[in-house]
């Protein structure tokens, strides 16, 4: 986590569950946890967001919205899902409604399970999704400078 160049922002969902692990995520932000010292910043707007972390499981009502949220955020996108409900649909799994788990509905790329996923566990997941993140967004700078110099040769031929 020592290559951050920037804060990445943070956006918390709920799909549907029984507010454990909600509060839990609440836990990381008091100065008890204090995972703000990790650099994330919470936002509501996913247009603004980094890291999508989705607690509770996926149902026939909150699939569209799941979708649309991870489709609004820019790339690089990291995807944390908290909690057993959120990894595997839980306890919930076979009621009539859940789908399953957020991985039904978008790719995810860090499972933090537990039920309640305990305050440690989450800022462990979040930790981790920092660096993915930072990686991607490497990876996607790289990517953009090989295409810039590939511009710059056929501006070259061209002339």
């Amino acid at each position: 986590m020592g290559n951050v160049k920037r804060s990445p922002w943070l956006l918390h969902y709920d799909g549907s569950s029984c507010n454990g692990c909600d509060i839990e995520v609440l836990a990381c932000l008091t100065p008890v946890y204090d995972a703000e010292r990790f650099g994330i910043i919470n936002t509501g707007d996913p247009m603004q967001a980094d890291i999508f972390l989705i607690t509770g499981g996926i149902n026939k009502a909150n699939q569209a919205v799941v979708k649309q949220l991870y489709d609004q955020m820019p790339r690089p996108k990291v995807v944390v899902a908290v909690g057993v409900c959120a990894c595997t649909g839980g306890v919930f799994k076979e009621c009539y409604n859940i789908i399953g788990g957020a991985d039904t509905t978008i790719p995810v790329d860090i499972y933090v399970p537990g039920c309640a996923a305990r305050p440690q566990a989450i800022i462990d997941g979040i930790v981790k999704a920092i660096d993915l993140w930072q990686a991607k967004a490497d990876k996607m700078e790289n990517v953009q400078k090989e295409l810039n110099k590939l511009d710059k040769l056929e501006e070259k031929e061209k002339k």
